[in-house]
């Protein structure tokens, strides 16, 4: 498999190469010397900052690789998407300029055509081109003609032979010229709508996520409740990229709303407690009336789970590893990701619901969606999730929505509702196409109200 991987991404840069670099410069300018050089470096720099994280290589090493690489993986995606397009277009254009050279004429023609006019205009130059004729088809021999011409006793009014060189040609916008335009025109064109695309959806993630609000009517919420508002965030994702201002611009977000419950649906990290310690720190400053809650996501199993268990709560969050609370009028449980199976630490839901008063409304949080039949079987209300990211790279989305039961927003299974959050953050890129981050309120509605 990861021979095929490699496969592929070395087709991949070859073709970026021939179209963004091969076909748009001259052989052995600086501009191509400099394409290739990247051809092989920026590739190299994007397989560092995926395995550099695994392999335990220094913090700063991975800061320095996470950059150029990841960004390099998701301008790879969009400019051959981009180029691909361009392939349509290509022959489209080739046609366009032939037949733009075709009704302007050709200059080799419009020459052809002025001497045409003149020799039907000038019969002395019929006469004279007669001799040109003539004269131009002398053999390999003709030297041995001048020198008879010249020898005594040759007639004085033989005119002497003259050789006379056709001249070349001149340029005419030929097929090379066009390609030569074509390629630089389509290639062009697909840098700036790729990496364009990349910028936005850089910018997009820097920003910080921006606020989404759902009302969720829960049957056996009971009127008290109606209105509780609980602050949903996911996948925030702090890494060699993206850091403390990060957690910070989450933090002031969700305070701003004002929630009356803070809810941290997995996949808070990309690395370990010394690491990225000092950029979880903001979470401290979370303030909500009912109190701030943590499950795990995947991610926090790559990066030593029972360590960040413990880490968020001396920030003041609320683990639930396959536990649940009573707040004012329903439940809130939590279960372990799947991935903690592996560690013998996976999602219980017997532990977390099992024994609970099935009256009362239930509200779970689980950070990968594909749970969800376990959550109706065990007379879960609502189900918080992430995980998905939405797709986060389009055509991500499509993707995420073949993996999961939903990839992103509110959906119903049976008597339980589903909701999924595309993230705050990013994993891999820090780049969003399609899927923008966000923090979601969720608002409890009672139908009792």
């Amino acid at each position: 498999m990861v021979i095929v991987v490699l496969a592929l991404l070395a087709g991949v840069h070859r073709y970026l190469w021939r179209r963004l670099v091969g076909d748009t410069t001259a052989e052995g300018s600086a501009m191509r010397r400099a394409g290739t050089v990247a051809a092989y470096v920026l590739p190299l720099l994007s397989v560092g900052a995926l395995v550099s994280g695994r392999a335990g290589a220094p913090f700063w090493l991975q800061r320095v690789l996470a950059w150029p690489g990841y960004l390099w993986l998701a301008a790879v995606l969009y400019l051959t998407l981009a180029l691909l397009v361009g392939e349509a277009v290509r022959p489209v254009l080739r046609r366009v300029l032939e037949r733009r050279a075709d009704r302007a004429g050709r200059p080799d023609d419009a020459d052809t055509a002025s001497v045409d006019g003149a020799n039907d205009t000038d019969p002395a130059s019929d006469a004279n081109n007669a001799s040109i004729a003539n004269h131009s088809n002398l053999s390999v021999d003709a030297p041995d003609a001048l020198d008879a011409a010249d020898a005594p006793g040759a007639g004085t009014s033989a005119a002497p032979a003259t050789l006379v060189a056709e001249a070349p040609a001149p340029p005419r916008p030929d097929a090379p010229s066009r390609r030569l335009f074509v390629a630089r025109a389509v290639g062009g064109a697909a840098a700036v709508a790729g990496l364009g695309t990349v910028g936005l959806g850089t910018y997009g993630v820097l920003r910080g996520p921006r606020v989404k609000r759902i009302t969720v009517p829960l049957a056996k919420l009971p009127r008290s409740a109606h209105g509780f508002r609980i602050a949903v965030v996911s996948d925030i994702h702090l890494g060699p990229i993206l850091g403390r201002a990060h957690t910070r611009r989450i933090v002031d977000t969700i305070n701003r709303t004002q929630p009356d419950l803070v809810a941290v649906v997995g996949d808070l990290v990309d690395g370990t407690v010394a690491d990225l310690g000092p950029a979880a720190e903001p979470l401290a400053r979370l303030k909500a009336r009912h109190g701030n809650f943590f499950v795990t996501g995947n991610h926090e199993y790559y990066s030593g789970a029972a360590q960040w268990v413990d880490q968020v709560k001396e920030l003041g969050l609320h683990p639930l590893e396959n536990d649940r609370v009573e707040i004012d009028g329903f439940d809130l449980a939590g279960v372990n990701d799947i991935a903690g199976e592996s560690e013998g630490q996976g999602p219980d839901f017997a532990r977390a619901l099992g024994d609970r008063d099935r009256t009362r409304a239930a509200v779970l949080l689980a950070h990968q969606p594909v749970v969800i039949h376990d959550a109706v079987a065990h007379g879960v209300d609502l189900q918080l999730s992430g995980h998905t990211h939405g797709g986060q790279l389009w055509p991500g989305n499509f993707i995420a929505d073949l993996a999961n039961p939903t990839g992103a927003g509110l959906d119903r299974y049976g008597d339980t509702q589903l909701y999924v959050s595309r993230g705050a953050g990013a994993w891999g890129p820090p780049v969003r196409v399609g899927a923008p981050s966000d923090i979601t309120v969720v608002e409890l509605a009672s139908l009792r109200a």
